[in-house]
């Protein structure tokens, strides 16, 4: 039990759409990622997925709509909703999700990550 700088856990991060977990609770994994560009269109069938924006400002696509998600906002993704994330600047975002949850669902691609380091 200590206290987690985040901000100091992003300064560990120079790459982009690779998600670092920073803490585990009930099941569920906090992590955090630098993301800039597109991401693949995926979904998750079994498992909802929490983004919350700390820096910058993010598109969440879905096959009919685009919601904006600014700094200081969140979003969540019900579970079997395809979506893909896009920041056309860089963005520092967090995650809350299922231990056991697939980075790209279904979809396999360069972005694709098995195990996801701890920081």
């Amino acid at each position: 039990m200590e206290s987690i700088n985040v901000n100091d856990k992003f300064d560990l991060i120079n790459d982009l759409w690779k998600p670092r977990v920073i803490a585990e609770l009930n099941g569920q994994q906090v992590k955090i990622s630098k993301v800039k560009g597109e991401f693949v269109w995926h979904d998750h069938k079994d498992e909802d997925e929490l983004f919350y924006i700390l820096k910058g400002k993010m598109i969440m696509e879905f096959r009919d709509k685009k919601v904006e998600v600014n700094e200081g906002k969140m979003i969540v993704v019900p579970k079997g909703v395809e979506h893909r994330p896009i920041a056309e600047e860089e963005v520092w975002m967090m995650l809350f999700e299922p231990q056991n949850i697939k980075y790209t669902g279904d979809v396999k691609s360069d972005l694709t990550i098995d195990n996801y380091e701890k920081i």
